[in-house]
């Protein structure tokens, strides 16, 4: 009898440990696969899984973006402009775009998991940020924002083809007990398209206000398939709003410009064509008409980008060469886009030979061109052409896509732009802007 009631004693804890633990991993399983920006502890449960699930500690902002002490011999070896390091990314990184206020940050990870980073100071060692994981199957490949900080449109790729989501959040409810806290809203699909661009992958997405004549300022945003099609959608209803073909072999990137009036699209070809989008009274888009055609390139033009102000264009091409249009010209009149200026692209591989941009994006004041190459980054200067800075190194691997906040940021003790760029390394740099050498 002595004997029994210890045997017993010790079956009945034992028990009682294997089902804490079934119901431990049970409600691990149940945890949301979004988590807050401003609440990092916060979850809801959703229905689907995702694609590569990690459950990290109740606060999964910090612990990925701090800055260990093993990397701290790393980190005085980096550029001088190297302002941060956002970590835990699961794959490639590629597509970014801040929000239009600058302080959000949203990235696009092959992980299968959009990140939106809340930057209150681009210098700091940690940031929270809200976790959304695209449906199972799908790769987010490219991120815009939509009318605020807290809609995300998001370019999936799947087998199938590419889809676009939204997510936004709900509106926080006015309670009458002040005690109570409300409860943080969380990102939710508002709205969906499948085989957006049939079977085709997306190349870019871009998005912008429509501020122009009578565009009602709210949020357009561009697809650009791998094909010839372009497409147009409203960001807070999902509507399409207008095709464009580009009829150039294939597209290679297309974009708006920052007052939402044109389209310019680069292809396999020395040309740009550009559409204006035509909105209604009411602030619809009535039509996209073919506009312009830029001509003066030798060879395939690789990337563009507007100036702020809309008016001009900066091209980048195989021919060794960046070019400066002025596109506000009376084209309704056959009036031919101008160019303003040629630069050499300052950049020789160890035989001579002129190298290509990837990718640019211009500062916000329209004086700073950010300019790629693999994994190679340089500052020019748009006035004189001439090289500010060079990051031989900026990542380890190839940079696939950059972008300027479109305001200073917070850094330190003081504020600068910053640019963003996002590379196949898993990572994500804030880079200060360079200060314009006096000529």
């Amino acid at each position: 009898m002595d004997q029994v009631l210890p045997i017993a004693l010790i079956s009945l804890l034992l028990g009682a440990a294997i089902a804490l633990i079934f119901f431990k991993n049970y409600f691990l399983k149940r945890k949301s696969e979004i988590g807050s920006i401003s609440e990092p502890g916060l979850h809801s449960d959703l229905h689907k899984k995702p694609p590569k699930p990690t459950h990290q500690s109740r606060k999964p902002h910090s612990k990925p973006h701090s800055h260990a002490s093993s990397d701290k011999d790393h980190n005085k070896k980096h550029h001088p402009l190297d302002l941060n390091t956002l970590k835990g990314h699961g794959d490639s990184v590629t597509g970014l775009c801040f929000s239009y206020d600058g302080r959000s940050l949203a990235t696009a990870c092959e992980d299968g998991v959009v990140r939106v980073f809340k930057l209150d100071d681009a210098s700091s060692k940690s940031f929270k940020f809200l976790r959304i994981n695209v449906p199972a199957g799908g790769h987010p490949v490219a991120v815009a924002f939509s009318d605020d900080a807290s809609s995300v449109v998001v370019a999936s790729q799947t087998l199938s083809g590419s889809s676009l989501y939204m997510w936004g959040e709900e509106k926080v409810k006015a309670t009458d007990d002040s005690k109570q806290q409300p409860k943080l809203p969380l990102p939710d699909i508002k709205w969906e398209h499948h085989k957006i661009h049939e079977k085709r992958a997306v190349l870019t997405l871009v998005g912008t206000a429509s501020t122009y004549g009578s565009g009602d300022g709210s949020t357009i945003v561009a697809s650009c398939s791998e094909g010839t099609d372009i497409k147009i959608w409203h960001g807070k209803t999902g509507k399409v709003l207008g095709n464009v073909d580009t009829n150039q072999l294939k597209n290679t990137m297309a974009t708006i410009s920052p007052n939402g009036r044109f389209i310019a699209a680069a292809a396999f070809t020395a040309d740009v064509k550009v559409w204006e989008i035509v909105y209604s009274k009411d602030g619809s888009v009535k039509e996209v008409p073919k506009a312009m055609q830029l001509k003066g390139h030798k060879s395939a033009v690789t990337w563009l980008c507007f100036t702020p102000d809309s008016e001009q264009i900066i091209t980048a091409s195989k021919d060794g060469s960046i070019r400066i249009w002025n596109i506000n010209v009376r084209y309704h009149l056959d009036e031919d886009p101008k160019t303003l200026k040629v630069f050499p692209i300052p950049l020789h591989d160890s035989n001579g030979a002129t190298l290509h941009y990837d990718r640019l994006s211009l500062s916000p004041d329209g004086r700073i061109l950010a300019a790629t190459h693999g994994s190679m980054l340089q500052w020019l200067c748009v006035e004189t052409g001439k090289v500010l800075d060079t990051a031989d190194n900026a990542h380890n691997g190839d940079i696939t896509w950059i972008a300027w906040a479109p305001k200073p940021l917070p850094a330190g003790d003081g504020q600068t732009f910053v640019l963003a760029t996002a590379s196949v390394d898993k990572k994500v740099k804030l880079w200060a802007a360079p200060p314009l050498k006096s000529s």
